[in-house]
């Protein structure tokens, strides 16, 4: 029992570290790589590189809100909630493993935004997607982190169910 607590922690550390490395390493590419107003077109344009300074949430929600407000709703509050997560992640033993990889995803792409923010001021963006049909705003791998997360804690809680009924 021992060693498989041993190794959710080591998981849990794992799958953070991995999330916040790769969206900083992303992140710092972009910044050191794209100018201001540089894009770089891939993919016959449905794929652009494009950096840009986020000073708000999700597709700039919250830019225009006074700073003691964006630090209070886009710093502290969202850091609270995931030291909440983590301490949840941390000390459920009966938690599944795919809700478990999912919640750390959330919890790395939201520490990586927060990261930007108290270290930059803002949070670089610099992907953007165009399908036609599938249209993104400009985004970074922390918002692919949580949106994955988000994703894989719900087919989980589904199949949970699905199970639970038969």
């Amino acid at each position: 029992m021992k060693a498989k607590r041993i190794f959710n922690i080591l998981l849990i550390l794992v799958v953070l570290a991995s999330n916040v490395g790769c969206d900083q390493v992303s992140k710092a590419i972009a910044r050191n790589s794209l100018s201001k107003n540089q894009t770089v077109s891939l993919v016959n344009d449905h794929i652009k590189l494009m950096k840009v300074e986020n000073k708000g949430a999700f597709l700039s929600i919250g830019s225009a809100l006074p700073v003691f407000m964006r630090i209070v709703l886009l710093n502290v509050l969202p850091l609270v909630v995931l030291v909440l997560a983590a301490l949840y992640v941390f000390t459920k033993p009966n938690l599944s493993r795919i809700t478990t990889i999912g919640t750390c995803f959330v919890i790395g792409g939201g520490l990586g935004n927060i990261y930007d923010r108290l270290v930059y001021g803002s949070v670089t963006d610099f992907l953007h997607i165009d399908f036609v049909i599938f249209r993104t705003g400009v985004f970074n791998l922390a918002d692919v982190s949580i949106m994955v997360g988000a994703f894989v804690i719900v087919l989980d809680v589904l199949r949970q169910r699905k199970i639970e009924v038969e």
